[in-house]
Parts: C-alpha cells; structure tokens; sequence
C-alpha cells in the first residue's frame, strides 16, 4: 500500500468538504489528464491554488507537488508535505534535489504539480516563468497539462477550473536555454488563454 497516496487521498477528501461548500468550484476539462506521468502547470495567484489543483486531479491519481522550501521551515508541516509526497525547492538556485525528486515522481507513474511563475503573483506577466517544468518535461518525455486556476475567488460564488490539451515538449528535440524559456512562456500563454485572458508575450524584466 502507497501511503503517501493514502494519506494525500485522505487529506484531499478533508480540505475538500470545506472548499466545495466555502468556495465551490467546477473543472472543465479533466479528460485531458492521461494516464501515465504527467506534469500539471498552473498559474498561482492565491494560497489555495495547490488545493484547486489537486481537485482538478481525478481521484485516481496521486499529484505530487513542488513547494517552495520555506514552507518545510515549521516542522509539523513539513512532515505533514512529505507525507502526501509534497517536495521542497530552493527557487533561488538550480535545485539538484528537487530536480532528481520530480524525476522519480514521474518515472513512478504519478503526477507532478509545478506553479512555473514560482510564487504568487498579482498580475499577469508579473514575473517570468521558470524553465522548471519544461527542462523536466524534456527528460522525461512526460506531457505538461496546462491549468488555469482564476485569480478571483469569493465565498460561495463558483470558479471555473479548465484543465486544457497536454503539450508535448520532446516534439520539438533537443531544446536550447532559449528555446527552454520560449516554450515555458507558451505553457503560461496556454494557461492564460484557458481563461480566456490575455497571452503574456515576451519575458518579465
């Protein structure tokens, strides 16, 4: 028995009672998550886009997601994280670890949840995406699914959650450092026009 999957399908089922009823919410698009491993990428403009995320997931599945490394700081969290197969990553600097986790993540058949933007921003375009995803993506050959999660979310007013097509990055061959970053815009351009807002061209200074 997978206990990580357990105890991430447990706490899902929890956060899930509260959300769905405090702040309900419907995905369109779930079919386009495959069986296999798969990258989730989304945009992140609130605390709670991690839950939407995994609400986005079929219950089958077991998504586990990359979270920034201040967040293992208090300990009973970061137990708590590790327990549902939620991994730390230093956004500063290329994250060895990080990188050979989200490698067997997928290689074990489950799913991967990356925020490419890195943090929670305030507006579109607002930062530049990480090549995170995209670099991982290449080594794998696992799809990215983009996912657009509204910025916008009030109490008992339900949001719209679009999960769109998978994209695949390998298509393309062997991808430069600037090939790398274009392709991580077009994932957050696909995104945007899952919420039917504008695409952000170009790169954040």
């Amino acid at each position: 028995m997978d206990l990580k999957k357990l105890l991430y399908t447990v706490l899902r089922a929890v956060v899930m009672c509260t959300y769905g009823l405090l702040w309900p919410f419907k995905v369109y698009g779930r079919e386009n998550i495959p069986d296999g491993p798969a990258i989730l990428c989304a945009n992140h403009t609130h605390f709670s886009d991690p839950f939407y995320m995994a609400f986005a997931t079929p219950w089958r599945y077991h998504l586990c997601l990359m979270a920034k490394q201040e967040l293992f700081s208090f300990k009973p969290l970061g137990a708590l994280l590790r327990g549902i197969g939620t991994f730390p990553v230093n956004r500063g600097s290329a994250d060895l670890n990080a990188m050979k986790t989200a490698l067997h993540v997928l290689k074990s058949g489950k799913k991967l949840g990356i925020f490419p933007e890195g943090t929670r921003t305030h507006a579109d375009g607002e930062v530049s995406p990480k090549a995170g995803a995209v670099r991982i993506a290449e080594k794998t050959g696992a799809p990215i699914i983009p996912l657009y999660i509204p910025r916008e979310k009030k109490l008992f007013r339900r949001i719209r959650i679009v999960v769109g097509k998978p994209m695949d990055v390998r298509a393309a061959g062997k991808l430069t450092r600037e090939e790398l970053e274009r392709t991580a815009d077009e994932v957050m351009d696909k995104i945007a026009a899952l919420g039917h807002t504008e695409p952000v061209r170009g790169r954040a200074v």
